[in-house]
């Protein structure tokens, strides 16, 4: 069997009779059709529920629930303690959201270089001056992680965390308590 040529693949899906410029035209589409569920990434546009959530995943969520979630465009960190999967919005930028997994399940979701859009469901949104963060949730425990810190509200069973590089709010985390901070 033989591959098809360019010009048999046209004249198979009926395009020969339209002009190049049609063509191209219907070629990007279907291009664009097929790359986009493949380009599946973390919320556009994510919220941080404290204690709960933090783009519409919960701690405890599966391998299987993520990837359904935010889709199976990730790469795995090799220099990580513990399995870490990284959603970018674009590859080889670091700017997305992050998962680390304990058996199987999330044991830490967090955004990574301060991606666009994401918020909390009272209106603290990243790049916000770090003094509006306490202003929202009250006094904070703080860690130094050598250049940035992190401000924590502890909970029974998470641990809501909020990276300040600067003065200005870099990222949002949500962790099982005893789970490093400093990444």
């Amino acid at each position: 069997m033989t591959t098809p040529s360019a010009s048999g693949v046209v004249a198979l899906l009926g395009l020969a009779t339209y002009p190049p410029t049609v063509r191209l035209a219907a070629a990007i589409a279907l291009a664009l059709a097929l790359a986009l569920p493949a380009a599946a990434a973390p919320p556009g546009a994510g919220v941080l529920v404290p204690g709960r959530s933090l783009g519409g995943l919960e701690l405890g969520a599966t391998k299987a629930e993520v990837e359904r979630r935010w889709g199976r465009a990730y790469g795995v960190c090799r220099n990580c303690v513990r399995e870490t999967w990284y959603f970018n919005y674009f590859a080889f930028q670091p700017r997305g959201a992050g998962v680390e997994w304990r058996d199987g399940r999330a044991v830490a979701l967090f955004t990574i270089f301060q991606p666009l859009g994401w918020r909390t469901p009272k209106g603290l949104q990243l790049n916000d001056p770090a003094a509006r963060i306490t202003g929202m949730y009250g006094p904070l425990s703080t860690l130094g992680c050598g250049g940035f810190s992190v401000l924590t509200l502890t909970e029974r069973s998470a641990v809501t965390s909020f990276y300040v590089l600067g003065d200005r709010l870099w990222a949002f985390g949500l962790s099982r308590p005893g789970i490093a901070l400093c990444r």
